[in-house]
């Protein structure tokens, strides 16, 4: 069995390197998914809402993937590659700045809007009540994260270990971006 999962790892770093693009855009896209089923699961949802799920999967695929891609390329143009701790605290400055806000207000508005189907007003409302929580939140976290990634990983495993870190993330944010629909009417939603 060790030998299976070192020939897989062993595969997927490759893919990593030879098609980074692609990989990071594929593994975004799974953990979405697979952070929306446990999202899905612990609000008692019994029946797996697949048209949701690919909701997510296609945001994590078509949006975190290529934007994580291309911000740590960005990252490490405007600072040369440097992994010292001056240059590691702008590049978590940087991010906490720009990307955080963003990715976050991105996806409760995608959430509201195309996930649950939610009027603009409704999704307005919703983004005005809780982003500044969620926000916080964020920058009580990914500060830490952040500074792990840019410190320790290389260039082409930043995106992917942002990943896997965003899988727990991602669970909170669909706890949060949630609409309070009474919870008979979530069940029946497929």
């Amino acid at each position: 069995m060790g030998s299976v999962a070192k020939n897989g790892l062993n595969n997927y770093v490759k893919q990593l390197q030879q098609h980074p693009l692609r990989t990071k855009v594929i593994t975004a896209g799974v953990l979405s998914g697979i952070s929306d089923i446990v999202s899905q699961k612990l609000t008692g949802i019994q029946r797996l809402q697949f048209k949701r799920l690919l909701l997510k999967v296609i945001f994590g695929a078509a949006y975190l993937g290529p934007f994580g891609h291309f911000f740590h390329i960005m990252l490490d143009k405007i600072f040369k590659g440097k992994k010292d701790t001056k240059t590691v605290a702008k590049k978590v400055l940087i991010e906490q700045l720009t990307s955080s806000p963003w990715n976050n207000l991105l996806f409760l508005i995608y959430y509201g809007l195309v996930v649950e189907g939610r009027p603009w007003v409704h999704v307005k409302a919703k983004v005005k009540k809780d982003y500044p929580s969620v926000q916080y939140t964020s920058w009580t976290f990914w500060p830490v994260v952040g500074w792990i990634n840019h410190k320790f990983m290389p260039l082409h495993f930043r995106v992917v270990f942002h990943s896997f870190i965003a899988f727990g993330w991602g669970i909170f944010l669909n706890l949060r971006a949630r609409s309070m629909v009474p919870r008979s009417v979530a069940l029946t939603k497929a």
